[in-house]
């Protein structure tokens, strides 16, 4: 059994989890520790106070006990407002307090557009433009090319989150752009596994989401491999998890 542990803030799209356990069908167990967000709102002051190490180190003894052999804090926003220097502390400060391997969801896209072997991204995001823009610097720091990115203007994931299969699939069209072989949706408050194998029918190239990279990145630190079709390009080649 390989059991990652995930720190998720607040409740709005934990339930994609599970979901992803029964999708992945094997020994695999995602266990979710909820951290005090503090304010909801996808607002840069916000969300620093939200991924501040007080607040994600509260949640790891729980996760250890649940037999973790990694910890992802899973929160894109608030790991890349930190910029790139900043969520590398970010995640050696969780590590130590965790004293397991552990990493960021914005780590994750970072490290799984590497896997690909993609260089050029479309971002559709749901967060408000000035916090989409540090995602996009987030990405260029990692040597990604940002060829668009797209801002929803929604202010907190708790509306992210009542978001339904035709909003999912509506952010990833308009998000979309010729240039991009990947198109990354930013959010873990936003519901995606139930959908992955039709966003990449509709636009016909891989999509990243962030509660789908989260979990791969997870298993990638616990050096678990895993193959899942049904979790979209990411998980369907057998060789993904070493990058």
């Amino acid at each position: 059994m390989t059991t990652v542990g995930l720190l998720y803030p607040g409740h709005s799209a934990e339930d994609d989890y599970p979901r992803f356990e029964v999708l992945l069908d094997s020994d695999i167990r995602l266990p979710v520790v909820h951290t005090d967000i503090g304010e909801d709102a996808h607002r840069v002051d916000a969300l620093l106070n939200m991924g501040s190490p007080e607040r994600l180190a509260a949640g790891v003894e729980e996760l250890r006990l649940a037999g973790a052999e990694s910890v992802v804090w899973a929160c894109t926003s608030g790991s890349f407002v930190y910029g790139w220097d900043g969520a590398h502390e970010q995640t050696r400060a969780l590590a130590l307090a965790a004293g397991l391997p552990a990493s960021s969801t914005s780590f994750a896209f970072a490290h799984a557009v590497r896997a690909l072997g993609a260089e050029r991204v479309a971002v559709a995001a749901t967060y408000p433009e000035d916090v989409t823009a540090h995602f996009t610097a987030f990405l260029k720091a990692a040597g990604t090319e940002v060829v668009a990115d797209r801002a929803s203007g929604i202010i907190t994931a708790a509306e992210v989150g009542t978001w339904g299969r035709d909003e999912v699939l509506e952010l990833a069209r308009a998000g979309d752009h010729p240039d991009a072989e990947i198109v990354l949706l930013p959010d873990t408050a936003l519901h995606t596994a139930a959908y992955l194998p039709e966003l990449e029918e509709t636009l016909g190239k891989p999509v990243l989401t962030a509660n789908q990279v989260t979990v791969w990145e997870g298993l990638r630190l616990a050096e678990r491999r895993a193959w899942a079709p049904k979790l979209g390009t990411l998980f369907a080649k057998r060789n993904q998890i070493r990058i």
